[in-house]
């Protein structure tokens, strides 16, 4: 009997990219987004049932989960939505904070909380949420969205323990760069003059990171291992520079690897 994975977020990039790549492997997926009207491609493709879902909408976080539960017999849940928020502390609006964190933090939370009793009950079941390598340092401009996904990370490893005494696992993928529209359509930047040096090096550092950076295909392969390999693992870094990276990290240490980082804005 074919599995079925559930992801949020699966409009574009590395949540669209994961739909397809399931389906192609014969598993049935239930692809959701904010606006599913205006999805073509994933709605032609066999097995692949397109459902309304805005993670910061509770309603609808049950309505969707209970929709799920109805159709199939759900194996993986990909908590994927997010965006990113830039900008110094100092100029982000309290509406954009709380944006930030309803959508990457308490969405997960919200729809994991939803499908748990799904998975106790059939002692069976994964959950894996897309974090970050920022999820792993912080950098510059970032903090909010760094909180995020730290959170997550931090949360993930809890609920390991929490979760594994009912055969159910948690996961997270943790990439670099995914070349995507990202900066176009899940970006919010906030600008002050007096933060601009910082801010002109961080983009100027994103540059040159992108150009090591992963097609959202190879990190969807990724959420297809952890999905499949049935490892008690908890993160999964992905990505040719995320894994540079990580192991850069591990080689010098904590306060070493992020006074490397510092001298780059300094």
């Amino acid at each position: 009997m074919s599995k079925t994975i559930f992801i949020t977020g699966a409009s574009t990039g590395l949540g669209k990219s994961t739909a397809k790549l399931f389906q192609h492997k014969g598993w049935n997926v239930i692809a959701t987004m904010r606006n599913p009207e205006k999805e073509t491609a994933l709605g032609q493709l066999e097995n692949v049932t397109l459902l309304p879902l805005d993670v910061t909408n509770l309603a609808q976080i049950k309505e969707a989960v209970a929709k799920a539960i109805s159709l199939h017999n759900i194996d993986v849940v990909f908590n994927n939505a997010g965006y990113g928020l830039m900008g110094a502390l100092e100029a982000i609006s309290d509406e954009q904070i709380t944006r930030q964190i309803n959508t990457n933090l308490l969405g997960v939370l919200r729809m994991t909380q939803a499908f748990i009793p799904y998975f106790r009950e059939k002692k069976n079941g994964l959950f894996i949420s897309t974090t970050s390598i920022g999820g792993i340092w912080g950098f510059p401009i970032s903090s909010v969205y760094h909180a995020t996904k730290f959170a997550l990370e931090g949360w993930s490893e809890s609920m390991s323990f929490e979760l594994s005494k009912f055969n159910i696992g948690i996961k997270t993928i943790a990439p670099g760069g995914i070349v995507t529209d990202f900066a176009g359509r899940s970006l919010d930047m906030n600008s002050l003059p007096e933060y601009q040096d910082i801010e002109n090096k961080m983009f100027s550092a994103f540059e040159e990171a992108f150009k090591l950076a992963s097609t959202p295909e190879q990190i969807a392969e990724v959420v297809y291992e952890a999905a499949t390999d049935g490892k008690e693992k908890v993160r999964y870094v992905a990505g040719a520079d995320a894994n540079a990276m990580y192991a850069r990290h591990r080689e010098i240490g904590n306060e070493a690897f992020r006074k490397e980082i510092g001298q780059q804005f300094a």
